[in-house]
């Protein structure tokens, strides 16, 4: 039998080192140094989207979430507990991505200014992503469906600017990038812990912090509009039957 879907590693430690030897065309900075505020960009976005994604279809197929909905007010508490995991997990992550990065990686800026930006990109990153997890992870009732959804996303995680700039893929794929916050995650920061001389190889020779927040509060209020009524509906459809239903579809692809 297959087994739940597991959470895609992103492993930025080892992907930024392995890019520290080559320079950036047109500075002397390295790949490696440009990647790592990328990487935790990106390590914020699959925090938000694809482990929200994979906890509320693994817990929708075994029952938790129904437990939930029996309990008074457990919905609330359910999303709420839901929220408190991912968004801890997510800061775990990014610390473990930032101190070490800080010895591994030459031409880092760290001041007063990047922790300011590091938490805004990060708190507005969690809130336009984690409903939008929830949503997805709503459209699938067991996690061994799920793969469908890695393939976009790890497509969007080559082509949003995350290993290299973006300005060295095609104009219409930038575009297309500019759509989903991933892109802007690792744009917020990249305008973090970068001089701002690496500005020169960013979309417009500019950090663009105003579109970052306006781009990001967009996907959030998109997310928070949409959240709580596709997750209404799909609590309503959650019944003992149903669960009982998921666990023999999953028991029948056990080998015989």
């Amino acid at each position: 039998m297959n087994g739940p879907a597991r959470r895609v590693p992103v492993r930025p430690d080892r992907a930024a080192a392995e890019l520290q030897g080559s320079v950036i065309p047109g500075t002397t900075f390295s790949r490696g140094s440009m990647t790592l505020p990328s990487l935790i960009g990106a390590s914020v976005g699959f925090s938000g989207l694809v482990n929200t994604m994979q906890q509320l279809t693994v817990e929708r197929e075994d029952g938790t979430l129904l437990r939930a909905k029996a309990l008074p007010n457990g919905m609330s508490g359910y999303l709420i507990g839901k929220i408190v995991l991912v968004s801890g997990m997510a800061i775990v992550g990014i610390a473990l991505l930032i101190l070490p990065g800080l010895f591994m990686f030459d031409g880092l800026e760290i001041d007063a200014m990047t922790w300011v930006t590091l938490a805004w990109v990060l708190v507005l990153g969690l809130v336009a992503t984690l409903p939008i997890g929830a949503v997805l992870g709503s459209l699938f009732e067991n996690p061994r469906t799920m793969g469908v959804i890695m393939l976009p996303v790890m497509a969007l995680v080559g082509t949003s600017g995350i290993f290299y700039p973006i300005g060295e893929l095609p104009s219409w794929i930038q575009g297309i990038a500019q759509v989903f916050p991933l892109y802007w995650l690792g744009l917020g920061m990249r305008s973090a812990f970068l001089p701002d001389s690496m500005v020169a190889v960013e979309i417009g020779q500019s950090w663009r912090t105003w579109e970052t927040f306006g781009v990001l509060g967009a996907w959030a209020v998109a997310g928070l509009v949409l959240a709580p009524i596709v997750l209404r509906r799909m609590a309503r459809r959650e019944s003992g039957s149903t669960v009982a239903a998921r666990r023999e579809k999953a028991l029948q692809r056990m080998p015989g």
